[in-house]
């Protein structure tokens, strides 16, 4: 030690130009350009891009976008569903520090405009197909807005409401470009809003560093080989699309667009463009499960399912393994990228029946490698509940992969990282091998004459049922217990003469009785367009109130 007191390595060697670059996501791109320039990119429908092409496209994109006045720290909006533009969108907006905001393609004009004042956005990138929304959020905002068209060739019936479409505004940029990255990692590169069911929609913003990590996370949990043919069933509204933009750019990979998550076009795509992998909620794996059987043939080689959201019923997850599709289930929030931990395999599992590998496979799982830590604690002490796959806790994280913060609230903040953990609202049980299985959002939990049920619990009992396509429980009011468990049920084709005593028997018959639905309601589920069932929808059918 010197007379400073610092080490012989704190001396003489400091950050440099040439020893420290802060990390971002924009490099994948740069360097997919330059060392596989010829393989293809992107497809959507007839358009074909490579890797130069849409390195050239994102450059333009940045300096038209500069040479408009946003710069450093100004928030671009884009509500599109998912196409090349807002791909490219993922790199362009970042590349002159601008912050891109991807909203969320079914939200109403209200929400929309508070999202828009909330931001302060500069411009935003309209499809045809909401620009009726638009026009109407547009006339709740407090700024000016520049609004340019996207204009898609697969949907040409949409109104066109801006100045110009997005490949004559990108003509006005530079493909030689030269952009840069942050001077600091931890500067933001987007912003994502929460859905704001208990109010105003909360802001999540994401820094370069944990957007560069997740994305190698992404590669590392799912073992994606070079070149992988991605098939877009994921929104990229929906926390980046989980960072897998950034991914595809890091493998040099194929972004196969779609503008619909229809299970014959999902289909299509897969068997024409040989995807070798999607993501999606279970509901999305539900509805491929259930597809009519001439949809799903010609298709023979291996595909990569990534499934989280809600958490997959175990007959789910066994369902698409016997079709040949191989399943990873992740878990994780927007306010940590999209996946931040997965359920790791072990080979000796490989010897257990394929019943009780679905069961494995249902759980959230441990950290991924890119999270520092994770836990299942009381959420008052943060003291860590028993890892005997019984007792219940909130999940809590910490990493690099946690939000920057939600914009503009400081008391949301400090309630989400009070203790130093962000607090992930989920409620787990802890079991010995050091693996959670969520239970339920601490929402949507039943308190029933004192005993806790776990919504998802019952649920996986119900997709059992033969007759079951979908399936969610919520807890409704009652003057004897407080709440009971009251079942939402879906039923498929050819099972319309089911009643609710026959879902009622087959529960009494498979769980205990405190657990068992007092009621059963059929029909369609409602559900956000990352295929999350709408719960506070379904408590408010429940107790009378919709």
């Amino acid at each position: 030690m010197d007379q400073n007191n610092k080490s012989i390595f704190e001396t003489g060697l400091d950050k440099n130009a040439a020893n420290y670059v802060p990390l971002s996501p924009l490099t994948f791109i740069r360097r997919s350009a330059e060392v596989y320039p010829n393989h293809p990119s992107v497809i959507h429908g007839d358009i074909r891009y490579n890797w130069s092409e849409s390195y050239q496209r994102c450059k333009k994109l940045a300096s038209a976008l500069k040479g408009r006045g946003v710069g450093k720290g100004d928030t671009v909006s884009f509500i599109a569903p998912n196409i090349p533009s807002l791909f490219e969108a993922h790199f362009g907006v970042p590349m002159i520090g601008a912050v891109l905001h991807a909203i969320n393609i079914r939200l109403d004009a209200e929400n929309i405009a508070f999202m828009l004042n909330h931001a302060e956005s500069k411009i935003i990138f309209v499809d045809g197909e909401f620009s009726g929304v638009i026009k109407e959020a547009l006339a709740l905002v407090d700024q000016p807005i520049i609004v340019i068209d996207l204009d898609d060739p697969l949907f040409p019936e949409g109104e066109l409401i801006g100045e110009k479409n997005y490949e004559s505004f990108i003509e006005e940029g530079d493909a030689e470009f030269e952009w840069s990255l942050p001077d600091d990692e931890w500067e933001a590169i987007t912003l994502s809003y929460t859905s704001g069911t208990t109010g105003d929609p909360k802001g999540v913003v994401y820094h370069h560093r944990g957007a560069y990590l997740n994305a190698v996370s992404n590669v590392v949990s799912w073992e994606m080989p070079k070149h992988s043919r991605y098939l877009w069933t994921l929104p990229m509204f929906h926390c980046n699309g989980w960072c897998f933009p950034w991914t595809l750019a890091a493998q040099a990979g194929v972004n196969v667009c779609l503008r619909k998550v229809v299970a014959k076009d999902i289909f299509n795509a897969i068997r024409d463009s040989q995807v070798s992998h999607f993501c999606g909620a279970p509901i999305v794996l539900t509805m491929l499960l259930n597809a009519k059987e001439a949809q799903k043939q010609g298709i023979d080689h291996e595909v990569n399912v990534m499934t989280a959201a809600s958490a997959p019923p175990a007959a789910v997850i066994a369902g698409m393994e016997r079709m040949g599709f191989k399943v990873t289930h992740v878990y994780g929030l927007t306010e940590t990228y999209g996946p931040c931990s997965l359920c790791e395999w072990h080979g000796d599992w490989d010897e257990k029946t394929p019943e009780e590998q679905s069961v494995l496979r249902a759980r959230q799982g441990v950290n991924g490698l890119m999270l520092e830590g994770q836990m299942v604690a009381d959420p008052e002490t943060l003291e860590p509940v028993a890892k005997d796959g019984n007792e219940m806790g909130e999940v809590f994280m910490r990493g690099n992969n946690v939000m920057k913060g939600y914009l503009k609230n400081p008391s949301a903040n400090e309630k989400a990282f009070s203790g130093g953990w962000f607090h992930s609202g989920d409620l787990a049980v802890w079991h010995p091998d050091g693996y959670i299985e969520i239970k339920d959002r601490s929402k949507d939990l039943v308190i029933s004459g004192g005993e806790n049920i776990s919504t998802l619990e019952v649920e996986s009992v119900l997709y059992q049922h033969p007759a079951v396509l979908e399936a969610a429980v919520v807890a409704k009011q009652s003057n004897k217990w407080g709440e009971t468990p009251c079942a939402f049920v879906t039923l498929k084709e050819g099972f319309g003469q089911m009643t609710k005593m026959d879902i009622i028997r087959f529960c009494r018959e498979n769980m205990a009785r405190y657990k068992v639905p007092h009621d059963v309601i059929f029909g369609e589920l409602p559900k956000t367009s990352t295929g999350k069932i709408q719960k506070f929808m379904l408590r408010e059918i429940a107790d009378g109130k919709a």
